[in-house]
């Protein structure tokens, strides 16, 4: 089985680099992405069971394995919600298949957003994790535009081995994620 081609990226560039930019003396301290789960918020499944079926089927074609449906934890009325009612679904990836979404996601989808200047860099978490939320799942190629029933939004969070931000986005920007630059004023 070939490795993908960000994984060979990393292993060769980005190890050394990091290693160089943040002077770690051991191998184990360079910070590696551990798994990136992608997340739909489904509101809209609570008058249409067919709504949750679609986007099952969107979610596992963009992420290649079938997501999981969460369910309402608990009741709350001013939502129409029961407890046990699916309100969304998520897919959690990691090893090779991490790999290939990442370079995917860097390389084909996100320069398909319209009007786009940069990803945010202020999505961090604190802990050395990133969160990225996109409007549409059409940026994504695996998506039939015809066969879809609306546009829906994603959370997308990409979960590191580091607890430094900074250390993050250093090892998201060296695997290729565009980050706005800032203007010096």
């Amino acid at each position: 089985m070939n490795h993908p081609r960000l994984k060979e990226f990393y292993q060769k560039n980005v190890v050394n680099e990091l290693k160089k930019q943040f002077n770690f003396k051991n191998v184990h301290q360079i910070p590696n992405l551990s798994k990136i789960v992608i997340n739909i918020g489904l509101s809209e499944a609570k008058e249409n069971v067919k709504v949750l079926d679609i986007a099952t089927a969107e979610l596992e074609a963009i992420a290649g394995q079938k997501p999981l449906v969460c369910r309402a934890k608990q009741s709350v009325s001013n939502f129409k919600i029961r407890q046990g009612m699916p309100i969304g679904i998520k897919v959690t990836i990691r090893n090779a298949m991490m790999y290939e979404f990442l370079d995917r996601l860097i390389n084909v989808a996100i320069p398909r957003i319209r009007d786009f200047r940069g990803i945010e860099p202020n999505g961090f978490d604190g802990r050395g994790n990133f969160n990225l939320g996109l409007t549409e799942q059409y940026i994504f190629p695996e998506i039939n535009i015809e066969k879809s029933d609306k546009a829906r939004g994603m959370n997308i969070t990409i979960v590191t081995t580091t607890e430094k931000d900074e250390q993050a986005k250093a090892l998201l920007e060296d695997l290729g994620m565009p980050f706005k630059k800032r203007e010096n004023k």
